[in-house]
């Protein structure tokens, strides 16, 4: 699958208030607006003996990362499956007309990461999405195998 910008994705109104109508979303939706920084947890978590770093994608002069992904050497992986990490933020730029600001490796802990920008924690979620997540990282066989 070809990489896709989260924007894509980005949840409605209704979406942002129901916690419910959220989660029935498709994976790819769910996991690109809203629960990314889950998914990319996971991933790094399904695979321990890789060197998977985890990474938040600034555009512009927002404070707030606009997506959250896991990377290993020149790949990235989010609910787009593995793509090269330049063209998932050059999808990403495109799609929000900004520049990346900066890509910021993230060496906190997911509820430390939450905490610090305003993400759900997983017990957040109407459901843990933890387990959506491993069956959706499953689906994609990284670049490595």
């Amino acid at each position: 699958m070809a990489a896709t910008a989260s924007g894509v994705f980005r949840r409605t109104a209704i979406e942002r208030s129901d916690q419910r109508v959220s989660w029935e979303r498709t994976d790819q939706a769910f996991f690109s607006s809203g629960a990314c920084h889950v998914l990319a947890w996971t991933c790094r978590d399904f695979y321990p003996d890789q060197d998977i770093d985890l990474a938040a994608m600034y555009l512009g002069e927002f404070e707030r990362p606009l997506h959250v992904y896991a990377r290993w050497g020149p790949w990235a992986f989010d609910a787009s499956g593995w793509n090269p990490e330049a063209e998932l933020l050059q999808v990403n730029s495109d799609f929000e007309c900004l520049p990346v600001r900066e890509v910021e490796t993230i060496s906190a802990g997911l509820r430390e990461f939450c905490e610090k920008h305003v993400h759900r924690q997983p017990h957040q979620y109407w459901a843990d999405p933890t387990e959506r997540a491993r069956a959706y990282v499953s689906r994609y066989a990284p670049p490595w195998l």
